[in-house]
């Protein structure tokens, strides 16, 4: 009774307070949550914790104040400071650091171009339309969205700015097992003497190639020495080494899938060959066109394949294998294979026949595409030349790396690791489902049954797929229109990765796509 109570502005400042209501603010970042739209309090925070990350206000080490104190100094729940906090966790941006609190841990690149005009004082503005904000920078149209066919469409994409990322092909990065990597770094570090900072084996660390094999044992059905393992720079590189050896050996015709991935059509267009396309359905690739293509090597992705994310059938398997019997060389992208929800395991084609099936494989979609760690498996009479040819591209991989990775496997973290991102991806890949079905009605969806993307395809007269990308962008959301990865012409569609991006993001971004799909439609 005696004591005196503090006014509500006490120890807070108010920045640009609405004419009506109590003046209610924070120092940090001068945030006045009078600006937060009704109901969007958590919405409006997070934004400005992302804003203020992206254009540096808040750089990689900053530390966030403690939700109860953030919370005291806007007059809201703790609810609301905590639930912000963990979409910027889930986005990779923010990280708990115990006794330090909350910091900043990753920012965003900055983006090309000049950079917009920004108030001497005061927050930013909130975006009226919280569904379709204003970009932090003038977003390309459709001009990035060029012909399959031009080199680098891919990058020029992947380095557009955006707001909300469908890209496919990207892992949970938020998810990345830093405490255990960690942990596996110190006690490699412990262990290695002078020589293993070296130069080593080509072929990659004696380590990891024992992992390597013990994990293809496990998961994959493969039965292989340590000998017969080429650690690589991912699989792109692999597609590099087997182009170069069967370019030796006057084989320029490769046949691809189609559709099938850019990325890696490129990749062998690069090293000289020419594709002949093959089609796929909901058996996966067509075997009998395989044989009328005449082409002596294919690239396929049996086991989830890319982008429909159907499984090679058992008579396909077995035509395959007979064809391959018969000379033909099989490349056999393992491509997603760990992630599968609804679905039994399918074994590797290079399980049923080595002699056979060049084997290639990456913990970029387990881990992340940033470590550049995979391995390749060649039939006995192809392996010296591999060798060679890793050896003359880079001398080998980086070893730290490998003997790291070599821990996580042979301690049982990365499978660990594995079943926790399966059932993040799980959640996220329904939250997709759920958000197609509302936004995008009429949309066929394929492959929901396993990896980390959706293809959706409209009707034959539905719209442009590019166009519809490009709208999306304008918007704010990143996705691969179908066509990308088609040679021959086919019904459009959308190529939507929901791996990378937490749930809220998720029915965002599709929302969004919904908006775009309905911007071109014809006017009645």
């Amino acid at each position: 009774m005696g004591r005196s109570k503090k006014s509500p502005s006490q120890g807070s400042k108010t920045v640009d307070a609405p004419a009506v209501g109590p003046a209610v603010g924070s120092d940090f970042l001068q945030l006045d949550i009078g600006q937060a739209p009704p109901g969007g309090r958590i919405a409006w925070l997070a934004e400005q914790l992302r804003s203020a990350v992206a254009d540096g206000r808040l750089p990689v080490g900053a530390r966030l104040p403690a939700s109860r104190v953030l919370a005291e100094e806007l007059r809201v729940t703790r609810g609301v400071v905590t639930e912000a906090y963990r979409r910027l966790a889930e986005s990779g941006q923010i990280a708990g650091r115990g006794r330090l609190g909350t910091v900043v841990v990753a920012a965003p690149a900055a983006p090309r171009g000049p950079a917009r005009a920004r108030p001497r004082s005061g927050p930013a503005p909130v975006p009226p339309a919280p569904a379709t904000p204003v970009l932090a920078a003038s977003v390309p149209g459709p001009g990035v969205f060029g012909s399959a066919d031009r080199e680098g469409v891919v990058e020029a994409l992947r380095a557009t700015p955006c707001r909300i990322d469908l890209s496919p092909g990207v892992p949970d990065l938020a998810a990345f097992p830093r405490t255990a990597w960690l942990r596996a770094e110190r006690a490699v570090l412990a262990q290695v003497g002078p020589a293993d900072f070296g130069y080593g084996d080509p072929r990659g660390a004696p380590a990891l190639r024992r992992a390597v094999v013990g994990w293809l044992a496990r998961n994959r059905g493969i039965r292989a020495d340590p000998d017969e393992v080429v650690v690589v720079a991912g699989v792109a590189q692999a597609l590099g080494l087997l182009g170069r050896l069967l370019r030796d050996e006057g084989i320029r015709r490769i046949a691809v899938e189609d559709p099938g991935s850019l990325g890696a059509r490129q990749q062998l267009e690069y090293g000289g060959h020419s594709l002949v396309p093959v089609p796929v359905d909901e058996g996966g690739l067509d075997v009998g066109a395989l044989r009328a293509g005449g082409a002596r090597a294919v690239l396929l992705t049996p086991a989830h394949q890319f982008p429909t994310g159907v499984v090679l059938d058992g008579e396909r398997r077995r035509d395959l294998l007979g064809w391959a019997a018969d000379g033909g060389v099989v490349i056999e992208d393992d491509y997603d294979a760990e992630h599968r929800y609804d679905r039994p395991p399918v074994p590797a084609l290079r399980s049923l026949l080595p002699e056979g099936v060049c084997y290639a494989g990456s913990v970029s979609k387990l881990l992340a595409p940033a470590l550049r760690v995979g391995w390749l498996l060649v039939p006995p009479d192809r392996l010296d030349a591999v060798v060679a040819a890793k050896r003359y591209a880079d001398l080998g991989n980086g070893v730290l790396t490998q003997l790291v990775l070599a821990r996580l496997m042979e301690s049982g973290d990365l499978e660990r690791h594995l079943r926790h991102v399966r059932r993040r991806h799980r959640r996220r890949r329904d939250v997709m489902l759920g958000a197609v079905g509302e936004h995008l009605p009429g949309a066929r969806v394929h492959g929901a049954a396993a990896g980390l993307h959706l293809m959706v395809t409209f009707d034959d007269g539905g719209p442009d797929d590019v166009h519809l990308a490009a709208a999306a962008l304008e918007r704010g959301v990143k996705a691969h229109p179908l066509s990308w990865h088609r040679i021959a012409p086919g019904p459009p569609g959308l190529v939507l990765g929901y791996a990378a991006g937490p749930a809220h993001e998720i029915e965002e971004g599709v929302a969004v796509l919904g908006t775009a799909l309905r911007s071109l439609a014809p006017a009645a």
